[in-house]
């Protein structure tokens, strides 16, 4: 009985600092949205309702993730040939 509380305190505990790390994940993400979104209107001082606006912060974005997919699976498919 001991063995099955502890087991299940330590997996709430792991959950539980799962939400809070992409709780602060998700802040980061608005914090460079924003960065984002402010520099695109920066560098094309267009309307930043247009377009053109909302394009360019599309595909800058969708490149951003796209890299960071890349790297994190390359990363982990690694990391599993190892342990291997």
């Amino acid at each position: 009985m001991k063995e099955e509380e502890l087991r299940i305190r330590r997996e709430v505990k792991k959950q539980t600092a799962g939400y809070i790390l992409a709780a602060f994940g998700f802040v980061v993400g608005l914090a460079w949205n924003d960065a984002i979104k402010t520099f695109i209107e920066y560098s094309f001082p267009l309307n930043k309702d247009s377009i053109l606006a909302k394009l360019i912060y599309a595909f800058l974005i969708t490149f951003i993730v796209v890299l960071a997919t890349v790297y994190f699976v390359k990363s982990t498919e690694e990391k599993l040939e190892e342990n291997n």
